[in-house]
């Protein structure tokens, strides 16, 4: 389902009420489930709420709760357990007390993990919902799957790891089948440097890279450091970057970035600022590398700007629905946003720069009533399923 760039028929996704109950400890029942329905939404000119990309700055902080809960079954109730892993700021920025209450009221209720205690025995969930690094917790949830096969893992740890690495992130877009969409999708020539950038200089004309160059920590490993972006100029600013790392040709685009985020089938898209256009002449008098801005946070949002409209106009529909849905299959991600150029000068010529897993949703506008609508489906997908055996 699209839920961004323009208006069209309600698609409506129905399931009964019911009383259902789901109690914990801690005082909080889920309501029984009401009709949600599935809107496309003409959102381009929304400001996104909520603060800068998130970081955990290498920290490991988990938000456990010990404390068991109780499910009360009553026959034909619809419910959704949904278990998450997540570390504190991560918790802070998604489970809002918006989101929570919109969720409750449908029947889909949210329970902690406790990290202390064997996953197995906790629950029973419909679904686990996690964003936590480390070879031990990725080993716990690909046990969990194994033995676990009925729950909804949001997302497979291999998966997640694809996209943790820069190099390999990208790959395989390129070849995606998009020749029937309105718009062509590519990713930049980029290059691995594993150590001494210094002497890289000679591989990256090789390679047939242009200056400038886009310059990324090879490896995303939720420190602040890790989303650190440079723009070298020449070859002596290469010496400057710290491997290991990714070189990636900088394409002139505007000074606009497209943050496509992704919730299952459900689509939504931003507008950033970016980096201006790079002249020729521009390249004559700059040297060295340069950090560059922050463009994620909602402070950087393109919405409400006074843009040229060749600049500004969003990606077509037909294109998004496309690329999305090719991304799902390659990637195997249900969370995840990419961040989109348009070639400057063309009218519908992108590039994917990069990809995030489960992103800071909290700027996406309107996450609570996507997230609901999400978790509503998978709901009623998992009722239908019963009911067919």
């Amino acid at each position: 389902m699209f839920g961004t760039l323009a208006s069209g028929d309600i698609e409506t996704a129905r399931l009964r009420r019911g009383n259902l109950g789901v109690t914990r400890n801690l005082g909080f029942s889920c309501g029984g489930f009401e009709d949600v329905g599935m809107r496309l939404e003409d959102e381009n000119m929304m400001k996104p709420h909520g603060g800068d990309e998130e970081e955990d700055d290498g920290e490991q902080q988990v938000v456990a709760d010990a404390s068991p809960f109780q499910i009360q079954q009553h026959p034909f109730q619809q419910k959704l357990v949904v278990g998450y892993a997540l570390t504190s700021k991560k918790k802070k920025s998604f489970l809002q007390p918006k989101l929570e209450l919109m969720a409750r009221r449908k029947g889909i209720c949210f329970v902690a993990i406790d990290l202390n205690r064997p996953l197995s025995e906790q629950g029973p969930f419909d679904v686990v919902l996690h964003k936590l690094l480390g070879k031990e917790w990725q080993e716990v949830i690909e046990d969990y799957q194994q033995t676990h096969p009925e729950v909804t893992v949001l997302d497979p740890p291999s998966a997640i790891q694809r996209i943790y690495n820069r190099q390999s992130m990208l790959q395989g877009m390129a070849d995606l089948n998009l020749s029937d969409c309105s718009g062509s999708m590519l990713v930049p020539k980029q290059m691995v440097v594993l150590k001494d950038s210094a002497s890289s200089a000679d591989k990256v004309v090789e390679a047939g890279l242009k200056f400038p160059l886009v310059a990324k920590p090879l490896w995303i490993d939720g420190t602040a450091k890790s989303h650190q972006l440079f723009l070298a100029y020449d070859r002596r600013s290469l010496a400057e970057l710290d491997p290991p790392l990714v070189l990636q040709e900088f394409v002139n685009h505007g000074g606009v970035m497209f943050k496509v985020f992704v919730v299952g089938d459900i689509i939504k898209v931003v507008r950033r600022f970016s980096l201006p256009n790079i002249s020729n002449c521009d390249k004559a008098k700059v040297d060295g590398a340069f950090q560059f801005p922050r463009v994620s946070s909602s402070a950087a949002s393109a919405d409400n700007a006074d843009l040229d409209p060749s600049v500004a106009e969003l990606p077509p529909k037909s294109f998004l629905e496309a690329l999305v849905k090719e991304l799902r299959t390659l990637l195997g991600l249900r969370l995840f946003n990419i961040d989109m150029i348009r070639e400057h000068g063309s009218k519908n010529v992108f590039y994917v720069i990069d990809v995030n897993y489960f992103p800071g949703y909290g700027k996406m506008p309107d996450y609570e009533q996507v997230f609901v609508e999400f978790f509503h489906n998978l709901a009623h997908a998992r009722h239908k399923k019963r009911h067919c055996k």
